[in-house]
């Protein structure tokens, strides 16, 4: 196997080893990182006049026909190579000849690794958050296609009150926006320089860190040589803001699983997003909305995975942390796919209208809105939540619905009571008499539609 090291060993090392260490198979996706970090190291080194700077040339003028080969996938790995670092320094010294040797002045892999990593998570977060909007913009012209459209909301699945449809939408909307303010604040913090750390303790040589730093279009660079080569947090971060994001996505994958079966009726999930049995001729099952609500525990468990990685490891680099690309890189892509494939699915859903509105009768969905009524006319929360009780467990025990009680009969419960309280037994009075901001009223959340349309096309 081709290493960058060797002047101290007599022996080969033991295939067995090569074979238990390899990392090209994950680790060559950060092939285009590497060789944007190693242009922009050469130049500083022929800049600082560290090496020649015809040296300097070469090697950049080599890297960049080597970034070309990799970005069009022509980029031929050597899996004999210890790893992507060895790659591209070997295929730069067929190319170039002796002066590659020289790129590696003043760096080592431990300070090369981490740059890797950090512009492969800075790419990908920009990726995600596109994803993410959308995903947002697909929840929202659903949202807008069916704004007048009234469903019953549900605590601990029971049945609770009645809210729009795009309200109960925007909830997603708003935690999805939370999710992309949380992988922006992760990319802040990792946004910086870690080349120039060296191994573990900086260089002697009279290097220009800043000036690699805005080569790269980082916003600065690291403070604390060890703590640059031996942490790897920011990508821990990445993935607990991914595990989040797949909790939201498992959420609302949840509700449209629920809302698909026969028993809750509310939408119709187009085919192409469904499979059948091979049993039974007339299932169509959500399998992909299943599939994203299972994978989320995968993401789950790399976010595990690399916590105990790390947890143990003394300062500063130790081999362990090679192994924080694999849950990273499967974290990332998985999340993407989740992201794209909600996306296209909310464009294939239909609202089952008819069949909501049944489910909308129910008068105990306006219990709150009459106890509010008595409030209103002076009596207690207390006394009025106790009388609506009584009444909607009146009404159960004769099997009978509160619009049909008489006056002199609602007047048994409260004296406060008069006929127009029938007037609240409906869904659309009951959406309209919400006040509060940020409630369900169709007017407050019609301006939420066309505030969240202007800021994701912005």
């Amino acid at each position: 196997m081709s290493k960058l090291w060797g002047g101290r060993f007599t022996k080969k090392s033991s295939k067995l080893a090569d074979d238990f260490s390899f990392s090209i198979s994950y680790d060559k996706c950060l092939a285009k990182y590497d060789v944007a970090g190693s242009i922009a190291h050469a130049q500083m080194l022929g800049k600082c006049k560290i090496i020649p700077k015809k040296d300097s040339d070469k090697i950049v003028s080599g890297l960049k026909k080597i970034e070309k080969q990799i970005l069009a996938n022509k980029f031929k790995f050597d899996l004999k190579a210890e790893d992507v670092h060895t790659n591209i320094q070997n295929a730069l010294k067929k190319q170039i000849g002796p002066a590659a040797d020289k790129l590696h002045t003043a760096r080592s892999r431990n300070d090369q690794i981490a740059l890797d990593i950090r512009l492969y998570c800075l790419e990908q977060i920009a990726f995600i958050f596109y994803g993410i909007n959308n995903l947002q913009s697909s929840i929202l012209k659903f949202s807008l296609k069916n704004k007048d459209v009234i469903v019953p909301a549900y605590t601990h699945l029971q049945s609770a009150q009645v809210v729009l449809l795009a309200h109960h939408m925007l909830a997603y909307v708003e935690m999805l926006q939370r999710d992309k303010g949380r992988l922006l604040d992760a990319g802040d913090r990792l946004n910086v320089l870690p080349l120039g750390s060296c191994a573990l303790s900086g260089t002697s040589l009279k290097i220009d860190r800043a000036f690699v730093a805005k080569k790269l279009g980082l916003k600065g660079i690291t403070q604390n040589s060890i703590d640059a080569v031996s942490d790897r947090d920011f990508v821990i971060e990445i993935i607990s803001s991914l595990s989040i994001i797949a909790m939201h996505l498992s959420r609302i994958s949840e509700d449209l699983i629920l809302w698909v079966t026969n028993e809750f009726n509310f939408i119709d999930i187009d085919a192409a997003f469904c499979t059948g049995s091979s049993i039974m001729p007339h299932k169509k099952n959500p399998d992909i909305l299943e599939l994203i609500r299972g994978t989320t525990g995968k993401i789950y468990g790399n976010l595990s995975e690399i916590l105990n990685l790390m947890k143990g490891l003394s300062l500063t680099y130790n081999r362990d942390m090679q192994l924080d690309k694999p849950p990273l890189f499967e974290s990332v892509e998985t999340v993407k796919q989740m992201l794209e494939v909600l996306a296209a699915l909310f464009k294939g859903i239909t609202v089952k209208k008819k069949s909501i509105e049944k489910k909308i009768k129910n008068e105990a969905l306006f219990s709150v809105d009459i106890m509010e009524y008595l409030i209103k006319k002076g009596v207690s929360y207390r006394e009025a939540h106790d009388t609506i009780g009584k009444m909607v467990k009146g009404c159960l025990d004769k099997d009978k619905k509160i619009s049909e009680l008489t006056t002199s009969q609602l007047k048994k419960y409260s004296q406060k009571f008069s006929s127009d309280v029938k007037k609240l037994l409906n869904p659309k009075a009951s959406v309209l008499n919400k006040k509060s901001f940020g409630s369900t009223n169709p007017t407050m959340v019609y301006k939420q539609l066309l505030k969240w349309k202007k800021k994701l096309n912005a």
